[in-house]
């Protein structure tokens, strides 16, 4: 009892010894996603300032149709970031699954059903192929995911020869993400309700499981995971495999939104999953993180995309204020990464 008393006198002796900018540094390294939070409030804010009709039902239901793709991405990139690692070839494997799957359901004439299967397999394929490349031959995550974005962009380029498959060739199925209905003044799609189950079923996952506590144990220190006798190279191979898998996911997701499968579809994915885990709060260096934040950082994502049009600003504008966001986001992290307890 002396004990526990004793070290509880420490603490709030050392609290009370914290400046206001240093209990500010400790709030956010406990919580990662109230940076994102207060970002995505201010965004909202300003934006329905400058055109009411920002706010509005009908445009945020847009918006939100509009950041499910980049959002179910995000998922599978933040797995792989909290492993202190980096996907570049998430927009690839997408393309390559829902193209495959189309082609196959379009000139096969196979049901939809089996169609999203071969998606959701040829996605974890995809995804173990990168994982075995970092796992067994060690090499960096970076590299390895940079190669395959071209290995798997030519190979859905030179199976479908660079050409698209419209929805009235494709079974309903795939089509059916992108219906929506009603919800009260709102208009949500099917898209986005799977979005909203993946991060509800993924968070549950890395927040209740002994295979998310893994995930952050081998991003933050793998040598330490390591000694506490985590099998790590068995833990990155299940967190690009369940990436691949959520991949293939969104391609279904994609051709919905997009109402076709087109290999020039989503060029800027890549960028913009790692940019909404970013300004969600995760560490580049693994470890810290959470899929609420990324959530709120595709929001921000959208909103400024969707709040800047609104208000008559060049596209360009919105790019450079998402790349100062990217920059401000990795400082904070980095002194986040400094609290002292």
């Amino acid at each position: 009892m002396l004990g526990i008393a004793t070290t509880t006198a420490a603490e709030e002796f050392a609290r009370r010894r914290q400046s206001p900018l240093q209990r500010v540094q400790h709030v956010l390294h406990a919580h990662p996603s109230i940076s994102p939070l207060i970002v995505l409030v201010i965004a909202f804010a300003v934006f329905s300032a400058l055109n009411p009709r920002f706010a509005q039902p009908a445009s945020l239901s847009l918006l939100l149709q509009q950041v499910a793709v980049i959002g179910a991405l995000a998922v599978g990139q933040t797995l792989i970031i909290l492993t202190a690692g980096i996907d570049l070839s998430v927009g690839a494997v997408t393309i390559l699954a829902m193209m495959v799957a189309a082609k196959l359901a379009e000139d096969g004439g196979i049901p939809g059903v089996l169609a999203v299967l071969v998606a959701l397999a040829l996605g974890v394929v995809a995804g173990l192929l990168n994982g075995a490349l970092v796992t067994r031959i060690a090499l960096p995550p970076f590299i390895v995911t940079l190669g395959t974005l071209s290995v798997f962009t030519a190979i859905g380029l030179l199976y479908t020869s660079g050409q698209s498959v419209q929805a009235d060739d494709l079974p309903a199925l795939l089509n059916w993400t992108g219906e929506s209905f009603g919800a009260g003044r709102w208009r949500i799609t099917w898209g986005v309700v799977i979005v909203v189950l993946l991060y509800l079923g993924v968070g549950f996952a890395l927040a209740n499981t002994a295979w998310g506590r893994h995930v952050y144990a081998v991003g933050d220190d793998k040598e330490a995971a390591r000694l506490a006798g985590i099998r790590v190279d068995r833990v990155l191979l299940s967190v690009y495999a369940v990436a691949g898998a959520i991949y293939g996911l969104t391609a279904w997701i994609l051709i919905g939104r997009a109402g076709a499968a087109s290999p020039n579809a989503i060029t800027d994915a890549n960028l913009e999953s790692i940019t909404a885990v970013v300004i969600g709060g995760t560490s580049l260096f693994g470890g810290r993180g959470a899929l609420l934040g990324t959530l709120l950082g595709a929001l921000i994502v959208g909103a400024f995309r969707s709040g800047l049009s609104l208000a008559g600003v060049d596209d360009q504008y919105r790019v450079l204020a998402v790349g100062l966001l990217v920059i401000v986001a990795v400082g904070v992290d980095q002194w986040i990464r400094r609290v002292k307890a």
